[in-house]
C-alpha cells in the first residue's frame, strides 16, 4: 500500500508530501526536481548529461522508518527525498525489470537501488551507516530504497494500493543506479 507520495521542484534533500503525485510516462513525478528522460541527479549531469533517467521516480519502505527508530533514528515520509512511501512490499527484494502498479493508472519499472550519498548525514547524524549494512558474505546491502521509470503515467495518492509484476526469469538482482 501507498502510505505517502512526496515531490519538490528543488534539489534538497528531503520532499514535501503532497495529497497527490501524477507520474508522467517516460519523465517521472511531474513538478518533480529528477523529472526527465536525462540525468536530473546533479553528479551523474556532472559526469554525463545525456545519461538516461533511470532515477525517475524513488520509493521507499515504511519498514525501514520502524529499523531505524529502533536505532534512534525517527523519520517521517518525505524526508529521505522518496517519491513515494509504501507498506507491505518488499521493495529491496525486487530484481531489476519489476513492475509496480501504482494506484489504477500508474505503472513503474524498477531499474535499481538508490546509493545514498553522504548528504544524507545531514539529515540525521549516523544515518548513512544505518542505511547500510553488510549481508554474511561481507558484501554492501543499501536500504535506502528503489529507483524506477514510470512506463505508464496516472496520479497516486496515499492509500492506494501497490501490485507487483516480475519480469521473466532469470532474475537480476538491483544494483545501484
Amino acid at each position: 500500500m501507498i502510505v505517502a507520495v512526496s515531490r519538490d521542484e528543488q534539489h534538497r534533500f528531503s520532499k514535501a508530501t503532497l495529497p497527490v503525485i501524477r507520474l508522467l510516462t517516460g519523465l517521472g513525478v511531474e513538478g518533480d526536481a529528477h523529472c526527465g528522460e536525462t540525468v536530473k541527479h546533479r553528479s551523474r549531469v556532472a559526469a554525463d548529461p545525456s545519461q538516461p533517467n533511470l532515477r525517475q521516480v524513488h520509493l521507499l519502505h515504511t519498514e525501514l522508518f520502524d529499523e531505524l527508530a529502533g536505532a534512534g533514528i525517527i523519520l517521517s515520509p518525505g524526508e529521505m527525498g522518496e517519491n513515494v512511501t509504501t507498506r507491505g512490499i518488499a521493495l529491496l527484494g525486487l530484481p531489476v525489470g519489476a513492475r509496480l502498479r501504482l494506484g489504477q493508472d500508474a505503472l513503474v519499472e524498477i531499474t535499481g537501488l538508490r546509493n545514498p550519498c553522504a548528504q544524507i548525514e545531514s539529515l540525521r547524524p549516523g544515518l548513512l551507516k544505518a542505511v547500510l549494512g553488510r549481508d554474511a558474505q561481507g558484501n554492501l546491502v543499501r536500504k535506502a530504497g528503489i529507483m524506477g521509470i514510470v512506463l505508464a503515467g496516472g496520479e497516486v495518492r496515499p492509500g492506494d494500493p501497490i501490485s507487483v509484476t516480475l519480469p521473466a526469469p532469470p532474475h537480476r538482482p538491483l544494483e545501484r543506479v
